[in-house]
């Protein structure tokens, strides 16, 4: 150092200026990055919609994040390497060639404490307000950056497509719902969100994945009225029925004519007898056809979404399901859809066997094999797959390679099963035990 020099004059002290005006951008750029790429595009959306400008510029300049992160890297780079050269050169002046050492000390404690730990910190905690905040002077960043940025993109691009590595822009690291589901499994996991919430929010998600084959009442369930039998079976067979719709047949049972609801049934044989005074003869000539609705058909592989839109839009709550071939293969309402979404729904005329899981002291679970494995699941929180079946009778076949018989114990995916029903070739109970 040059004695005559003095340490302190004037260049001194404007080196030490720019140098803390660098700084203080480094700190507004490092929180910049951390604050929009924190913030929730969907309460900064929030926050637009309740006429909030810089929630609004926030969500048009994360449009894209590529170019965002690489304008702000830019400037953050540009500060930092800018800074560190003014430290170096200043520190050189004053202590020498260690000045070099110690100017890589000072600015490194200095950049990491100010620059990069404290806006960080501040950023990730008021993400969404700090967005709101920084986003106008980061977009005349990004739009003073916009060509550099482009040649970078381009030069990375090509760079990376040498390694087999493509980026497409339109690319998102998580889908939306993906993103909704693993905020609600992990606020579930801390206790934040109740395992009620979760499953019915979850249930709406999942309804464009899911098709009618998956909840739909079986054929071998369906209560059928023949359309050639007396008018008073019939109406023994709707006045005990807990259902209010009825398929309708003719001859055999593929053959459906048309599905009846039991209150115009009722007003119909009302009519036809004549009123409380009539005469019960009357109804011998009573045709069920006349009164029956146009059966609606739905193909199995209809996503529920789909299918509940369709309801919606049709004003009806029944379809009856076919196959490829137009086979019937069972039935869904726009109940089943809704249990989906919030459980099941039971009312007064739901009898106790409809219960598919029972509780044994023992702590064995009872399950009706009909019982679809995503509602055992959401019954008892367990993880059974459910890839290759619906329910877990179906789960117990594809396991095991057979039809099983009663008394027959398998175990599989950490749990127990043992047959404890069958009917035919059908599993119809099941004992089951988390190992």
């Amino acid at each position: 150092m040059d004695p005559t020099l003095p340490a302190l004059d004037g260049a001194f002290w404007i080196t030490c200026g720019a140098i803390l005006f660098l700084l203080v951008l480094s700190g507004f750029f490092s929180g910049s990055e951390t604050a929009l790429t924190a913030a929730s595009r969907g309460k900064l959306r929030a926050q637009a919609d309740k006429g909030s400008r810089g929630a609004q510029r926030a969500l048009l300049i994360t449009e894209d994040n590529e170019r965002l992160i690489g304008s702000v890297l830019l400037g953050n780079n540009l500060v930092n390497i800018l800074a560190a050269s003014l430290a170096t050169a200043l520190f050189t002046r004053i202590f020498g060639e260690s000045g070099v050492a110690l100017a890589t000390l000072v600015m490194t404690m200095l950049v990491l404490i100010f620059a990069e730990v404290l806006p960080k910190t501040y950023a990730i905690t008021n993400s969404e307000k700090a967005a709101a905040l920084v986003a106008a002077p980061i977009g005349v960043l990004v739009t003073l950056f916009a060509p550099v940025v482009s040649a970078v993109r381009v030069l990375v691009r090509g760079v990376l497509r040498v390694f087999g590595v493509r980026i497409d822009p339109d690319s998102h690291i998580l889908a939306v719902r993906e993103e909704i589901a693993g905020a609600l499994q992990l606020g579930h996991s801390e206790g934040v969100v109740e395992k009620e919430d979760r499953d019915r929010i979850l249930g709406a998600l999942d309804l464009g994945d899911r098709t009618v084959e998956e909840i739909m009442l079986h054929r071998s369930n369906i209560q059928m009225i023949d359309a050639n039998a007396e008018p008073e079976e019939i109406l023994q067979q709707c006045l005990q029925s807990p259902h209010t719709r009825l398929p309708v047949y003719r001859d055999e049972p593929e053959n459906i004519i048309g599905v009846v609801h039991a209150k115009d049934l009722f007003r119909a044989m009302y009519n036809q007898v004549g009123g409380t005074d009539g005469d019960s003869s009357r109804l011998r000539n009573f045709d069920i056809s006349r009164v029956s609705n146009a059966p609606y058909f739905v193909p199995e592989t209809t996503t529920l979404d789909d299918q509940m839109r369709a309801f919606l839009r049709m004003r009806s709550h029944f379809a009856l399901v076919v196959d490829e071939y137009g086979s019937l293969q069972g039935l869904i309402t726009l109940e089943d859809i809704l249990e989906e979404i919030v459980g099941e729904i039971t009312d007064e005329f739901d009898p106790d066997s409809e219960l598919q899981v029972q509780r044994t002291e023992d702590g064995h679970f009872l399950v009706d094999g009909a019982m679809t494995i995503r509602d055992l699941n959401r019954a008892n929180d367990w993880s059974l797959p459910d890839e290759e079946a619906n329910t877990v009778a179906g789960l117990v076949i594809h396991e095991a390679q057979m039809i099983p018989t009663v008394g027959q114990v398998f175990s599989f995916h950490n749990f127990r099963f043992e047959v404890t029903t069958r009917d035919g070739n059908r599993v119809t109970g099941l004992k089951i035990r988390p190992l």
